[in-house]
């Protein structure tokens, strides 16, 4: 079961050269080669009083010749540039045998990890028979398990004098070395950046960092159009989208205002009805008086007549008062005819008065003064 309570340990340097590494595949081949030439390697490897030189190029490996380590060496390895124009563009490493390095395995405290190099060289003579002064000495930290509060880390040395005179003798050859390992723990030649180096600082080769540049920059620039690829359609679909929504907003408010403009018309409209609807819902004086005067005779005389709730009241004097009763009810306007009163008779002129109430059909198209419906 992993511990949750382990420190996680970030190497920020470590973790970016990763990065770059993962992202060099991207990078066109041609553009490799035109912001960094060397892409191979020359190892160099001492046997004895010769130098023995291998061509490594994407992991294969190619004897080329051994030299010895004086002037007909050097005369050699000049023949060998001329005839071969690939170890011109190839960095050359020293790979020390088990005659001139030796290798160690130390445990430490996990406290003396930033400072592993000051507190190594303080204690070397407890860790081998030299003094810091004597040797040079790389330290390489491993991923072996280890007890909690400790690390262990690989300790490479060399005697300064044989290193110093491999140095020499490889320099007067013309070559100058990217860095010097060990062969029973070579550095990995595709991450050389995380490896070790027996080379001192002062005789290490000042590259030059305008190549590294270009290509930081390369490396940068794809990053940027990474983000880009990834980023400007995800802001395009936003301003889409922001577009859109300002049409829907505009759209919207015009929808509002139709639709309060659609609720004053309906409102209008349900007035209009309720208008036509009273309106319609008593007939015209008019159409009842042409109705009357096309239903009654002219021997009958109308003296007073009133509409109200639907109801018609006539009074008037006629010979035959109760044949009006017939005469309403056959009409479709009027219905339901009855006296309201007793019918009497007028002594001067022998008529009979009567009144008379009739029910009104407001629906009926009343009747022209012919006797036709309009």
């Amino acid at each position: 079961m992993p511990n949750l309570n382990s420190t996680v340990n970030l190497d920020i340097k470590k973790l970016f050269r990763w990065w770059l590494r993962e992202l060099d595949f991207l990078v066109p081949e041609k553009i490799r080669l035109l912001v960094n030439e060397k892409q191979a390697f020359i190892i160099v490897r001492p046997e004895g009083r010769q130098l023995a030189l291998t061509y490594r190029h994407n992991g294969v490996a190619e004897p080329l010749a051994i030299l010895a380590r004086n002037a007909s060496g050097i005369a050699g390895y000049k023949a060998l540039l001329d005839k071969d124009d690939r170890l011109a563009k190839a960095d050359v490493i020293l790979r020390l045998t088990a005659q001139q390095a030796i290798q160690k395995e130390l445990v430490l405290p996990a406290a003396v990890k930033e400072n592993l190099s000051q507190v190594v060289a303080y204690e070397l003579d407890r860790y081998t028979p030299f003094k810091a002064e004597q040797v040079y000495f790389a330290i390489q930290p491993l991923e072996a398990k280890h007890e909690p509060g400790q690390i262990r880390v690989m300790l490479v040395l060399t005697p300064r004098e044989t290193l110093d005179a491999l140095y020499e003798d490889i320099k007067a050859m013309g070559m100058s070395p990217l860095f010097v390992d060990y062969e029973a723990a070579p550095n990995d030649l595709e991450q050389r950046y995380d490896g070790y180096n027996l080379l001192p600082e002062a005789l290490r080769e000042k590259t030059a960092n305008t190549s590294r540049l270009v290509y930081s920059a390369l490396i940068a620039a794809l990053f940027l159009l990474l983000g880009a690829v990834l980023v400007l359609p995800v802001w395009f679909e936003y301003r889409m989208v922001n577009v859109l929504q300002e049409k829907i907003d505009a759209i919207e408010k015009e929808a509002k205002d139709v639709k309060a403009l659609q609720l004053e018309i309906d409102a209008m409209i349900d007035e209009t009805r309720l208008l036509i609807a009273e309106k319609n819902a008593a007939p015209m004086v008019v159409n009842m008086l042409n109705t009357l005067s096309a239903l009654i005779k002219d021997d009958t005389w109308l003296t007073y007549a009133q509409y109200s709730d639907g109801h018609l009241q006539i009074q008037g004097e006629s010979p035959a008062a109760s044949a009006l009763i017939g005469i309403l009810e056959d009409s479709e306007l009027f219905a339901n005819a009855r006296f309201v009163s007793p019918v009497t008779q007028d002594k001067v002129s022998g008529q009979e008065r009567f009144q008379i109430t009739v029910d009104v059909n407001s629906t009926v198209a009343p009747m022209s003064p012919n006797g036709r419906r309009k």
